[in-house]
């Protein structure tokens, strides 16, 4: 440069292979030491620099460590691209997960859903979170991860957090995707995460038998609120349409945008009737917050002796366990439900004890005059 300043190269020596980078600092050549490599005497300006430098080669020691790490062979022009973040587009991981997530919020209302996204964030949080617990640091490289992240990861979840394990499950899903994603665009060698797998564990789908639906439909609350709550559990949705002069709900699943058509019974067609007077616009139920139902339908549950953890979703349950229950074919069931795969369906082909005391009727009807005992 201009006055006898010169640049100061950094150099990558590996296996014969060299990488050279500019190390971002210029020194009058006099002070500079060629065989220590580093700026003569002890000014600001060069103890400065020679700080610089001593961060720089650190650097350099430490990426090479985590590439050699993982991979057979290492080269100098990776190790250089790794110190200059070169074909690292996801630089950390919780960068990464902002990416994912702002992505993810463009989606909101064409083909994904404002409570998945809340879900994802949700999973950021506790992401940050863990990185603070164990590895106290504010953020981790993507170059980083290893199969022990997530391990530690799920038993953070489990310990600290106090999570079930389906729900580790469901916060593990879009860390795993970001992960994999980034490997599949070269943005890192390996899947740190493709022999791992995180058990959703074993759950219950919880329903309601015949006589709980039944108590549920006769009882008579004192609360209109209760009422209007218990009339929606035993109804849900909307979207009616005529079919051969009867009504049917036909609509879209919004999970997976498979279409079902239902075939509403009398007691569903007695519960439009009796809202027909309250309707607002073009919906069929005029819903309280998310939060009060949830409240009134466990006052719903005690007030009629069941003892079960009421939701809408065990709603769904219910009908589908009762409709199998009572020899609705689980294909039907299926498209009733939306399902993409009848193994899914499947799920809910709960063999209650009334469908045993059938199936032993039924039995014992056909052989009884056949099997008698002399």
């Amino acid at each position: 440069e201009k006055d006898g300043i010169v640049p100061i190269m950094g150099r990558v020596t590996i296996n014969g292979t060299q990488a050279q980078f500019s190390c971002k600092y210029s020194v009058a050549v006099e002070l500079w030491d060629t065989k220590a490599n580093k700026v003569k005497g002890k000014s600001k300006e060069a103890r400065d620099i020679n700080f610089a430098l001593d961060n720089i080669k650190a650097q350099i020691i430490k990426h090479y460590q985590r590439i050699s790490d993982r991979e057979a062979f290492v080269t100098a022009e990776m190790v250089r691209n790794a110190y200059q973040g070169i074909g690292t587009e996801y630089e950390t991981l919780l960068r990464a997960f902002d990416k994912h997530n702002a992505d993810f919020a463009r989606r909101v209302g064409k083909d994904r859903t404002k409570e998945t996204l809340y879900k994802h964030t949700i999973s950021r949080t506790h992401v940050a979170n863990f990185i603070k617990y164990y590895y106290k640091r504010n953020d981790i490289g993507m170059n980083e991860l290893t199969e022990d992240f997530l391990n530690q990861y799920c038993i953070y979840l489990r310990n600290e957090v106090g999570v079930q394990q389906s729900t580790i499950r469901l916060y593990c899903a879009p860390l795993r995707s970001i992960v994999t994603h980034a490997h599949k665009n070269g943005l890192i060698p390996r899947d740190p995460f493709a022999n791992c797998y995180v058990s959703g564990g074993t759950k219950e789908r919880e329903f309601l038998t015949e006589k709980e639906v039944q108590t549920l439909m006769s009882h008579r609350f004192d609360d209109p609120a209760m009422t209007v709550v218990r009339d929606i559990f035993i109804f849900t949705t909307d979207n009616l349409v005529t079919i051969n002069g009867s009504l049917w709900i036909s609509s879209v699943r919004q999970k997976t945008n498979i279409p079902f058509r239902v075939k509403l019974m009398e007691s569903a067609c007695k519960i439009i009737d009796r809202y027909e007077p309250f309707r607002r616009g073009k919906r069929l139920f005029n819903f309280y917050r998310n939060g009060w139902t949830n409240v009134l339908l466990k006052q719903i549950a005690a007030e009629c002796g069941i003892n079960k953890h009421l939701t809408f979703h065990m709603s769904r349950h219910s009908y589908a366990v009762m409709a199998i229950s009572n020899g609705m074919p689980i294909e039907s069931v299926s498209k009733v439900l939306g399902h993409t795969k009848i193994t899914t369906t499947q799920h809910y082909a709960k063999i209650t004890t009334e469908k045993l005391d059938k199936d032993f009727s039924m039995l014992e009807s056909k052989i009884s005059d056949k099997m008698k005992l002399v």
